[in-house]
């Protein structure tokens, strides 16, 4: 079994690999699939849904609560003004960073994701050269407020690290702490269909 680093919201911690990986089927697209249109559709489908609940909040929830609140008088020590107040600006924030995003994921051309090397949507086990452990990471658009545990930011530094490099490359990974040696052993790309058991690149 190889251990596995695994990033969630509480921190990191390592795991381990319990199933084997299936067999590599050689060869990649160069056009983008299916598969890959179907992952970013998903993710703006989801994101459009928070959009609109949030704005349904901010447009109707929200205000209720505050005129409620105001009804009750004093607003100097109304908890429930404040805690209104600061859910407003809460939303407002969010909404903000999902219209964003949204613009951002539209503006995504597939067919410039690489189909050999690491990029947005890639599944990549690398090796730290120094301890032999074996890490998994799946390179994913988004905050991190909303990772999966293995998931990691293309602008984190372990994406920086990763994007570009395809397997059998060796990267250094550079921490406020530490320097790490890296080397990919594995590779799954957006692009790359599970129906035939995941093409993987090794």
């Amino acid at each position: 079994m190889r251990g596995v680093l695994y990033f969630g919201r509480t921190g990191a911690y390592y795991g381990r690999r319990d199933t084997e990986r299936p067999p590599f089927r050689q060869g990649a697209p160069t056009f983008a699939p299916p598969r890959s249109r179907t992952m970013i559709e998903e993710l703006k489908q989801k994101l459009s849904q928070e959009v609109e609940h949030l704005q349904h909040e901010l447009n109707v929830t929200l205000p209720n609560e505050i005129r409620k609140a105001v009804e009750h008088g004093d607003l100097r020590e109304n908890s429930e003004y404040k805690a209104a107040l600061e859910r407003q600006q809460f939303v407002q924030a969010r909404l903000g960073q999902l219209r964003q995003r949204l613009s951002k994921l539209s503006q995504i051309d597939l067919a410039q994701i690489p189909t050999d090397r690491v990029g947005l949507g890639s599944r990549v086990v690398v090796k730290d050269v120094t301890t032999g452990v074996s890490e998994e990471y799946h390179l994913v658009f988004g905050d991190a407020s909303e990772f999966d545990e293995g998931h990691v930011s293309m602008a984190s530094p372990i994406g920086k690290a990763l994007v570009g490099k395809g397997v059998g490359d060796v990267t250094m990974l550079r921490l406020p702490s530490r320097t790490r040696k890296l080397e990919i052993m594995e590779l799954t790309t957006i692009h790359e269909a599970p129906a035939n058991g995941g093409n993987r690149t090794k």
